[in-house]
């Protein structure tokens, strides 16, 4: 196991163009449930709360559940080492950018600048009307559904929705770092959610080198992974940062 950090390792230093594409799972050590599996959200909470239709007909009943799990308990999470490791990558420019399918905002938090947010973030809200965005600090999530201060219409959390698009730069951008990448690093995700598990399809289609770090086995595993780096994603990232000391 220990070559294979050392591949990645000197994988990284030498790539001219690396990008990570982030999932779930690389949240999860920062307390972060996944929405899938035994211990994930859907197995306590309805999908159907951010399902666009049921919140636009419903939309006090899904402000509620969203603030629960979105706005009180996720407003002390704090990045964890994987994410701080990213950031130190690209400041040391060994990484391009950051493809996040998270909505949690842990990746700036921890420093990292060039990060696009395929799906959206619930750091802002977003009118449904007049489309102005607002921080989620500026409004008063006690007065649910919150109205928009501007035209009072109603307000969503600025992520994708079931039926909704990918916003249409966070898609375009996405593209084109993985078609123009030579290496990806796919941390903490499954491959399952469309469209955005294509990201790293498209990566090898291009000929990018792909190191996969994930507690099991993904879509990717067995099919375009080239270093699968069996792990906790804090713990692989500390395993490559010691190996890329001894990378002349």
């Amino acid at each position: 196991m220990s070559d294979l950090y050392k591949k990645a390792a000197k994988l990284i230093k030498h790539s001219k163009k690396t990008v990570a594409f982030t999932g779930a799972g690389i949240s999860v050590e920062s307390g972060i449930p996944t929405f899938r599996g035994p211990d994930g959200l859907w197995s306590k909470y309805e999908p159907k709360i951010l399902d666009i239709d049921y919140f636009t007909l419903n939309p006090k009943a899904s402000w509620e559940k969203i603030k629960e799990i979105f706005y009180d308990y996720m407003q002390n999470i704090k990045p964890n080492k994987a994410h701080y490791f990213l950031a130190e990558l690209e400041k040391e420019n060994l990484l391009e950018a950051v493809i996040t399918q998270n909505i949690d905002n842990l990746h700036q938090e921890a420093g990292s600048k060039n990060v696009i947010e395929f799906h959206g973030t619930a750091k802002k809200l977003v009118c449904m009307n007049c489309f102005k965005k607002y921080d989620k600090d500026e409004i008063d999530l006690n007065d649910l559904p919150p109205p928009c201060p501007k035209c009072w219409a109603l307000l969503k959390p600025d992520f994708v929705f079931f039926k909704e698009p990918i916003p249409k730069k966070a898609l375009e951008k996405s593209l084109e770092l993985a078609q123009n990448c030579d290496l990806m690093l796919v941390i903490g995700t499954t491959g399952e959610i469309q469209p955005a598990s294509q990201i790293p399809i498209l990566a090898k289609q291009n000929s990018a080198n792909i190191i996969e770090i994930n507690i099991e086995k993904s879509n990717y595993t067995d099919t375009i992974t080239d270093i699968f780096l069996q792990n906790k994603a804090t713990v692989a990232s500390q395993k490559i940062k010691q190996n890329l000391k001894g990378q002349s």
